[in-house]
């Protein structure tokens, strides 16, 4: 098993198509994966929990569709 991808903030804003300050906004809110400290300088997201915020995100469109 490989290690998890960490993930910089312009790779998740690329997957997401979120703006920056939407990121900060919902992990204020606990609503989007809190970032890892990387460096005294540098911070980055685990590639597997942008998959799941994404997963969620599609879970629930498809769950208010069907009901």
């Amino acid at each position: 098993m490989s290690a998890p991808r960490i993930l910089r903030l312009r790779d998740v804003r690329e997957r997401t198509g979120l703006a920056t300050s939407s990121v900060y906004d919902l992990i204020k809110r606990g609503n989007f994966p809190r970032p890892v400290r990387i460096s005294a300088r540098s911070v980055g997201w685990p590639e597997n929990e942008i998959d799941d915020f994404i997963a969620d995100r599609i879970a629930e469109r498809d769950a208010r569709v069907a009901s």
